[in-house]
């Protein structure tokens, strides 16, 4: 599904647009950090702090529950347009809660790619699972 263009980019930059389908059909994005496993991507519900008290509360979980489409974009800024470069993922989300199949290795994907989280407690969050279903993608040197 990811070609190898697609997963340079992904490797390449460091955060992503998450957009999930908020109340009444309404985009909300939101910023994410990510990591490629095998051909999901997956996005934590990191210790950062939340508006809310409750990691569980957090709208793009509420979304997820409640209408699993999501998008993620992915992009690279230059000032020099010739560099310029983006990929939107289309697919499926799910959460993966703490224990279950694939949540350790989700974990692990995250960790060796952002120093941050290795002393961050992750355990006993849940992580966002993505499978893509459709890749769009530009860059400004194959248009």
């Amino acid at each position: 599904m990811l070609g190898e263009a697609a997963r340079r980019l992904l490797d390449a930059e460091r955060r992503a647009m998450l957009v999930t389908i908020g109340r009444q059909g309404r985009p909300r994005p939101v910023p994410v950090c990510y990591a490629v496993l095998g051909e999901t991507i997956v996005t934590p519900i990191d210790a950062k702090p939340k508006r809310g008290t409750d990691p569980r509360d957090l709208a793009r979980l509420r979304d997820i529950a409640a209408d699993s489409r999501v998008s993620l974009l992915v992009d690279h800024w230059d000032e020099d347009w010739r560099r310029l470069a983006w990929i939107r993922i289309e697919g499926e989300a799910h959460v993966i809660e703490p224990g279950a199949d694939g949540h350790a290795a989700a974990l692990s994907a995250l960790r060796a790619r952002y120093a941050q989280y290795a002393g961050m407690p992750l355990e006993d969050l849940p992580v966002i699972e993505i499978r893509p279903a459709r890749a769009v993608s530009w860059s400004a040197a194959h248009p």
